[in-house]
Parts: structure tokens; C-alpha cells; sequence
């Protein structure tokens, strides 16, 4: 292993970015830009109808749902969470889409060409009420340059997943999937000897491992990366995270995900080390750049216990902040040059892995949590590699010329940006294999007693299921809902099925008060590909196709889904991955009872057939017990 001098590398960066010219304001207009009205855009709740009928309100609802400054990072701008990942186009758009709503019958289909409604066709009662396509390039054009064209000419909004698929529920919505993960991890990990487990077999996710007494350091505490505290706490460790806006800490804090800010770096590493120390459960946001932490561990010879991120790295522009640059300054430069701005990403992006790497090779158990900084960081290397085959070689223990204020790739070991495993591969696809997956659902009425019930069904149906018991009884708890009362839990195939006709016999019962509407994250068994996180490492190889996430769009189209999407770019960024999204809704109804048998069956199925015919022999009995099989089939 090199012996890297760190501290000369900062004071490199520093000397550099003094030499740059000063980051001044540039005047912004505002004179045209339409801002969120709580008034107009407050999300209808109760039992009253002010559509057509019931699929359409629950999109109607749902769509101002993802909007309600409790959801939402940035309603003004119309920004639900990840960086940009929007619900509406514009304002205008969204104007638009709320009026098609209300006007929409039950046999007609709106859709959305991304985030903007551009037709009204006729259809049939069982067909989707509004299909989504949100981000879609040619392969040849799906990358952050095309896209930022187009989007600046008004003609394209980058949905992320739920966001615009309508189906956000806050930070809920990504902490029952993060919560599996860092339990995947602490049984793994951290749980007494066990007999060998086959590569293959289902985690025991309410077995006996555990995060007490550990340390487990990350960043980003956006839409999704603020999950991690509550979930790190839930499995009884310690969170250390690093952000660099003030108000995602603050935001965290007041609804309970988050326990406490620092500051200062030293005093939260000393105070993540002493509830490390006592056994204690409590996650630490500390206002600082990733790396600046990271770096200071290393100095002071800390050693997590585990390590990951979840910065906006999969938009270098607008997501991630470089380490050499304020929040203030990043503000200002993203418009002032925005060229110069993705070269300090990635540059910055390539040494936060480089750390990272450093702290695996000490002991910490690393990972990458779907951001797709390993990529970012290989796109740099390749490029400063190539850059520098044309300069004389620099000796790694020497230090660096000031001549350039870019860091040498081959600085640096050569080759290790994907030294450390993606968390599906590593702790996820075999629930994947067993058609598990994040499986959300929200009342519509509004009323928090309605999830209450829901939550009491959802037990009692699935005693066996202790590790989804645990979750359960931990998020009446600990999570405070975001908009409409809302709640999730990782079901198999069959478990969702069941799930959902019980809560239509609920609805048709009278007991709860509205129709319950029932969707997923696209991060799921069968609804994505994305080589660098879902598809990672394909048993098969097959990480990059994406028939799969299309299928599985047109199968909850013909199978009467309530709304479907299909995105592009979600969690990884454009030319990364090709996403599906489906909400299905109960209401109480025969129709609905038929929809639901067919949706919530083929929609984990899908899953289950694409991990089978890559190979996976979990997945294989799960296909065959469950009459997916095509070959029994058709023998």
C-alpha cells in the first residue's frame, strides 16, 4: 500500500484554489419564476372526491403529496429529493397536469412526457389512468450534457425514481430499505459465529447481528442519504455523517432521524467515539464536506467500523459539492462556469474514493450505497491517466507540482475506484431472489389512525416475518410521518398480493376512512437496471441490459396498474440506468380486487424471473413455487 501524504494534498488543493479567480455573485433574475403556494397546491385529503373517480384523486394527491414542504426538499423549485429529481416539469406544467386530473374519466389515460401532460387518449376502465415516461434519451445522447441542453430549453425534468412517479412518502420511503441493508450487514458482520450460509441463501435479517458498539460513518443527509441516521440507530449503532447544507441537518433533526449537530469536526468524531464506547444508539451530523472528514479520521488513525456514502454524486453538476469549495461558492460557480465546476466534481469525487479506499484497507468495511461514486471516480482516473501518459510519470511519494491544480491520477494505485463491492450485490439480491422488496403504501384520507390499522393487518398477516415485525413496531415508534400518513415494509412474492386485497377488503369495509394507494421505489427486485447498483454484478453478466425494467413497465400497463412510469437516470445519474415505476390503488372495489391480484403477482414476478434467468438458484425455487416457471409452463 502507497504512504500517501494527505495533509500535502490539501495543502495543494488549498494553494490551487487561491490561485484560481475569485468566485463572485452574478445577478439572477426572478422576475418570471412562479413560487409553491401552499394554499393552491395543498394535498385534498377525507373521503371526498374532486376527480372522477378514485385512481384519478390518488394520483392527484399523490402528485401534491410529493410536493408538500414536509415532503419535499425544495417545492419552490419543484424538487422533491435526489439533487433535481422533480415532480412536475414547471410550474405551469404542474397546472396542467392537475387540471387533466380532474377532468380525466375512467376510461381515458393521461400522459406525461416528462413532467409535462401532453394528451388525453381513450382507453378502458382497466388501463392505467396516467402513464409516465420521464428522462428517456437515445443511448447515443443519454448523458448530463444533452440532457442539460434540453432541460434548459424547457423540453425535459430529471424525475429521479418516485419522484416523478408520484409515490415519494419523505424519508420513510428510503429508511425501511436502508434499515435492511445495515441489518443485512450487522448479521453478516457483526453477529456471533454461524454455520456457512451458501452465497445464495436469504440474510437472516432478524438474526442476531447487531451495530451496538460500532462506529459507521457516511454522507449526505438529502432525500435519500437522510435515511441513514435513523436506520444506522434502528440497528443499535452509531451514525458519524458529513453535509454541507446546514438546513438537511436541521431538517433531519426536526423530524427525528437525525439526534444531534456538530459543527466542528473533532468534537463529533470525539463524541461518535464516546457513544461508540458506551453501547450508545445516536447518529451525528456534522457541517462538513466528506472528504474534510474522512481526512480526519485517517490523521487521527480512526477506523470505522463501516463506511459508505450517499452524496449526490450521480449529478456532479447540481447534486455534489467539491471539497475545494464552500456551499456558498459551489452556488455561485455552478452558474458562473459550470465547466470548471464538474472538474473540481470530479476530481473531488476521485479523492473522496481514494479515501474511502484507504479506510478499507485499514479495517473499515466499505461500500458503495448506489451514488455511483465509483464510476464518477473512474471517469476522472481515465481521463487524468490519459492526460498524464503525455507528462513525465510523478513519483507518488514525492510532492505533488503546483504547476497544475489538478490532482494526478497516478497519485494514486491505478485501478481500485471499484475495490470495494456495491451494497446489493454485496448484502440485497438474495431478498431480490425471493421477490422482497420496498413495498409502500399511503393513506388517502389523510388520517394517521387509517396506517394504524394497516400496520395491525400487516403483523398479524405475516407473523413469521420477525424481521418485518421488528421494523414495524420500531417505525410506529421512531418514524414521524411527511404529508399523508404513510408506511413500508420489504415484502416477498405472494406476501404483496395478500397484502394488497387485504387492504381493499379494508376499504370496502369501512375500516379506514378513503382508498389506500399502494406503489414501490423503482429500486426493486425486477424494475431496474443499473450496472453500477441493482444489476451490479450479474450472476450471468447481463448488468446492463434493460429489457427487464421495460418488461416489467408494459406488464403493470396490461396488467391495469393504477399509473406506470418508466424513467431513466434515477439514483445513478443519465446513461446509468432504466427504471419502472408502479402505483396501484384499492379501492374497495371488485375491479380493483381483480387489478390487484394481477399487479401485485407480476410486479415482484418480474424480479423473481429476471434473478432466475440470470442464474440465481434462490431465485429458481422461488420461481418454481410460486407457477412462474415458463418452462413447467409449457412442458
Amino acid at each position: 500500500m502507497l504512504d500517501i501524504d494527505f495533509g500535502g494534498l490539501f495543502c495543494f488543493f488549498l494553494d490551487k484554489q487561491k490561485e484560481k479567480k475569485e468566485i463572485k455573485p452574478i445577478a439572477m433574475s426572478t422576475t418570471s419564476i412562479q413560487r409553491y403556494d401552499s394554499k393552491k397546491y395543498k394535498t385534498p385529503t377525507g373521503s371526498e372526491l374532486t376527480c372522477k373517480g378514485w385512481i384519478q384523486e390518488a394520483a392527484l394527491r399523490m402528485l401534491l403529496n410529493n410536493l408538500d414542504p414536509e415532503v419535499a426538499e425544495r417545492p419552490d423549485d419543484l424538487i422533491v429529493y435526489g439533487g433535481r429529481g422533480k415532480a412536475a416539469r414547471n410550474f405551469e406544467a404542474l397546472d396542467n397536469i392537475i387540471a387533466a386530473l380532474k377532468i380525466l374519466e375512467n376510461d381515458e389515460t393521461l400522459l406525461i412526457q416528462s413532467g409535462k401532460p401532453v394528451g388525453i387518449l381513450q382507453t378502458h376502465k382497466d388501463a392505467p389512468r396516467v402513464l409516465i415516461s420521464n428522462s428517456q434519451l437515445v443511448p447515443n445522447w443519454a448523458n448530463w450534457k444533452h440532457f442539460d441542453e434540453l432541460e434548459k430549453k424547457g423540453l425535459m425534468m430529471y424525475g429521479q425514481m418516485t419522484a416523478g412517479s408520484w409515490i415519494y412518502i419523505g424519508s420513510q420511503g428510503i429508511v425501511q430499505g436502508t434499515y435492511e441493508t445495515y441489518a443485512a450487514i450487522a448479521d453478516k458482520h457483526f453477529s456471533p459465529p454461524a454455520p456457512q450460509r451458501g452465497v445464495q441463501e436469504a440474510p437472516r435479517l432478524s438474526g442476531s447481528g447487531t451495530l451496538k458498539g460500532t462506529l459507521n460513518v457516511t454522507a449526505g443527509l438529502g432525500g435519500m442519504g437522510g435515511a441513514q441516521p435513523l436506520a444506522i440507530t434502528m440497528n443499535e449503532g452509531v451514525a458519524l455523517i458529513a453535509e454541507v447544507e446546514e438546513w438537511r441537518i436541521d431538517k433531519r433533526i426536526e423530524t427525528k432521524y437525525l439526534d444531534e449537530k456538530f459543527t466542528d469536526i473533532d468534537k463529533a468524531i470525539d463524541k461518535a467515539q464516546a457513544y461508540k464506547a458506551q453501547g450508545t444508539a445516536k447518529s451525528i451530523g456534522v457541517l462538513c464536506n466528506a472528504i474534510h472528514l474522512l481526512q480526519r479520521l485517517i490523521e487521527r488513525n480512526i477506523i470505522p467500523d463501516t463506511l459508505t456514502d450517499q452524496t449526490s454524486a450521480h449529478d456532479p453538476l447540481i447534486g455534489y459539492v467539491p471539497h475545494t469549495l464552500s456551499n456558498e461558492q459551489a452556488n455561485i460557480l455552478r452558474q458562473q462556469n459550470p465547466t470548471e465546476y464538474l472538474e473540481r466534481s470530479y476530481e473531488s469525487m476521485y479523492l473522496h474514493v481514494q479515501l474511502m479506499l484507504q479506510l478499507m484497507d485499514k479495517g473499515a468495511i466499505t461500500f458503495d450505497y448506489g451514488n455511483n461514486i465509483r464510476a464518477r471516480a473512474l471517469e476522472f482516473e481515465n481521463r487524468q491517466t490519459a492526460a498524464d501518459s503525455q507528462k513525465p510519470i510523478v513519483d507518488s511519494k514525492e510532492p505533488l507540482s503546483t504547476t497544475d491544480y489538478r490532482l494526478p491520477a497516478n497519485h494514486f494505485p491505478i485501478g481500485r475506484c471499484f475495490s470495494f463491492p456495491g451494497f446489493v450485490p454485496a448484502y440485497i439480491r438474495p431478498l431480490f431472489c425471493l421477490g422482497k422488496g420496498p413495498f409502500r403504501w399511503a393513506a388517502l384520507s389523510g388520517d394517521a389512525n387509517d396506517i394504524a390499522v394497516t400496520d395491525e393487518l400487516i403483523m398479524n398477516m405475516f407473523p413469521h416475518n420477525k424481521g418485518m415485525l421488528r421494523w414495524m413496531k420500531m417505525a410506529q415508534e421512531k418514524i414521524a410521518f411527511q404529508g399523508l400518513p404513510a408506511r413500508i415494509c420489504w415484502l416477498g412474492q405472494g406476501e404483496r398480493e395478500k397484502a394488497g386485497l387485504a387492504f381493499n377488503e379494508l376499504v370496502r369495509t369501512g375500516k379506514v376512512k378513503a382508498p389506500i394507494v399502494i406503489g414501490r421505489d423503482h429500486l426493486d427486485t425486477g424494475s431496474v437496471a443499473s450496472p453500477n447498483r441493482e444489476t451490479d454484478t450479474m450472476l450471468d453478466g447481463s448488468d446492463a441490459v434493460a429489457d427487464w425494467p421495460i418488461l416489467n413497465a408494459l406488464v403493470n400497463t396490461a396488467g391495469g396498474a393504477s399509473w406506470v412510469s418508466l424513467h431513466h437516470g434515477g439514483g445513478v445519474g443519465m446513461g446509468y440506468s432504466i427504471h419502472a415505476g408502479m402505483v396501484i390503488v384499492a379501492d374497495g372495489t371488485t375491479d380493483a380486487e381483480e387489478r390487484l391480484k394481477r399487479v401485485l403477482r407480476n410486479d415482484p414476478g418480474m424480479g423473481v424471473i429476471r434473478h432466475s434467468d440470470a442464474g440465481y438458484e434462490l431465485a429458481k425455487e422461488t420461481e418454481k413455487t410460486n407457477n412462474l416457471d415458463i418452462l413447467d409452463r409449457i412442458k
